[in-house]
């Protein structure tokens, strides 16, 4: 019996046939798959692997003796998390010099947008290939858990206020002003779509029966699942009453209380939609995201789409608190997961590269077209904040697209050499983020000053050599300098994955 650890891992260990060939469906590394046979065959072909696979563990390990075979992962997945990784060093370092690719201060879609829904995209991808047979179900939901848990914790310790890197070397948070989200959105998606790709173990399918809609029928439950967090979503959003509410601004010497003006159902603006008041009732609003990105849109600021001092005719809502990462918008985020795990049954199910392209492309452009359709009529727009509908088409449906030309490149292709360092940071891709996105290395380089905490290596670094890049307008600097992290990070994820290699963790 393989290891659960390893399954959930996402590793792709599979037994030995009769014939001692060896039958690898997770196995993109650079292998290629004989497409000459037709279509009538491979399908044939499919059946009897499925039913081989499918067999009883306790009478294969009866007939032969079990055989410990080197795992390995799939080059496609890494290299798409190390992309999602990199777009979002990018947005994080050269959106407040370039409010263009930073994230749209409302309706719209820019380059920071894609970063979440990438993220929650390949989460399904992964769960579909860790979770393609689940030895013990009670055994899955104990390793789901924990991991769950594990994203909400580093949710909270590094979005939640309590670190404050690089720049500020003192820790702690107001447990009154605490924001409770951070990572939230990754983990309800993860936790969920796990669940019921474990709790249906038992319903998944041998064999798909001939047609293009076969793999959808077969993994049923999985797409009820995203139907009823589509369904609450959207009942919801157009249902919920909002009515009038308030908050508190605190100056240095001085509090203002501020009303907004709602009393209505169904409104997708920035003051009044669903999507804010389940956050203000659930979380309360001392604990939601202080710095909204709806301070930078036409109505609050002259300096739009950049950050800039509030108009003096402002609506009241340009100062409040607002969760991108709330409760409601994570629900409808489900949907990208479950499209997610889609593509990678996909993968397990189907052998030829141009029968899984076909799947892929197809669902893609598919998702892309209903999305342009949904914005354009003003039907549903495109929305981050909010998490719309549309938003989940679109962004699936680039995710999807990228991922397909990712597995040409590299599974059909063979060039897996020229995107080996986004593998290396997809494979450590937690590690990355809390290291580098959120600050914490660069704020462990400047706890090392000498006289002050302003004389070390990082402000040095900033002001000698790239001349106080992140204050400066030119775009050759800024992106040398985001070249140099980014190629830091990828050295340091290929060393730390060859010691992983050589200890044999």
């Amino acid at each position: 019996m393989e290891d659960p650890k390893k399954l959930e891992e996402g590793f792709g260990n599979q037994k030995k046939l009769n014939s001692g060939e060896e039958i690898d469906i997770t196995s993109h590394q650079g292998n290629k798959l004989d497409n000459r046979n037709d279509s009538n065959q491979d399908l044939v072909s499919h059946e009897n692997e499925q039913k081989t696979l499918d067999q009883p563990l306790q009478i294969e390990e009866e007939e032969q003796p079990p055989i410990k075979q080197k795992s390995k992962r799939v080059a496609t997945l890494d290299t798409f998390r190390g992309l999602a990784i990199v777009l979002m060093i990018l947005v994080d370092d050269a959106g407040g010099a370039y409010a263009r690719i930073d994230h749209s201060p409302w309706n719209g879609c820019t380059l920071a947008d894609f970063v979440m829904p990438f993220f929650l995209f390949i989460v399904g991808v992964a769960i579909a290939l860790a979770l393609k047979r689940v030895p013990k179900v009670s055994a899955a939901i104990r390793k789901v858990t924990p991991r769950t848990l594990k994203l909400l914790f580093w949710g909270i310790i590094l979005q939640g206020g309590y670190s404050h890197a690089p720049y500020d070397l003192a820790y702690g948070v107001d447990m009154k002003l605490i924001r409770w989200c951070g990572i939230l959105r990754i983990a309800l998606v993860y936790l969920i779509v796990a669940l019921i790709e474990i709790l249906t173990t038992k319903l998944r399918p041998t064999t798909l029966t001939p047609g293009h809609f076969s793999i959808f029928t077969a993994y049923k439950w999985q797409w009820l699942g995203g139907f009823v967090a589509f369904f609450v979503y959207m009942t919801t959003l157009y249902g919920l009453y909002v009515p009038d509410w308030n908050f508190l601004v605190h100056y240095e010497d001085r509090s203002d209380r501020y009303t907004v003006k709602c009393g209505m159902r169904g409104h997708l603006g920035p003051a009044c939609n669903a999507v804010g008041y389940v956050d203000r009732q659930v979380w309360g609003i001392n604990h939601l995201y202080k710095f909204p990105v709806w301070a930078r849109s036409k109505a609050c600021t002259l300096s739009y789409p950049a950050t800039g001092p509030l108009r003096d005719n402002a609506p009241s809502w340009c100062r409040a608190p607002f969760e991108p990462e709330g409760l409601l918008s994570s629900i409808s985020a489900i949907m990208s997961g479950t499209i997610g795990i889609h593509y990678g049954h996909v993968l397990i199910h189907f052998k030829g590269h141009g029968e899984r392209l076909k799947q892929w492309v197809s669902m893609g452009f598919g998702l892309l077209i209903l999305a342009f359709i949904l914005h354009f009529t003003d039907a549903i727009p495109l929305n981050k904040q909010l998490y719309s509908f549309s938003y989940v088409c679109f962004t699936a449906g680039a995710a999807g697209i990228v991922f397909s030309g990712f597995y040409i490149l590299i599974d059909v292709l063979g060039l897996r050499m020229p995107f080996l360092w986004l593998e290396w940071i997809g494979m450590n891709a937690m590690l990355i983020f809390v290291l580098g996105a959120q600050g914490i290395f660069a704020g462990f380089i400047n706890g090392w000053y000498f006289k002050n905490e302003d004389n070390n290596l990082v402000n040095w670094i900033q002001h000698h050599v790239f001349f106080d890049v992140w204050k400066s307008e030119r775009v050759g600097t800024l992106l040398y300098v985001i070249f140099a992290e980014i190629t830091f990070w990828a050295i340091l994820a290929g060393i730390f994955h060859r010691l992983c290699i050589y200890w044999k963790l």
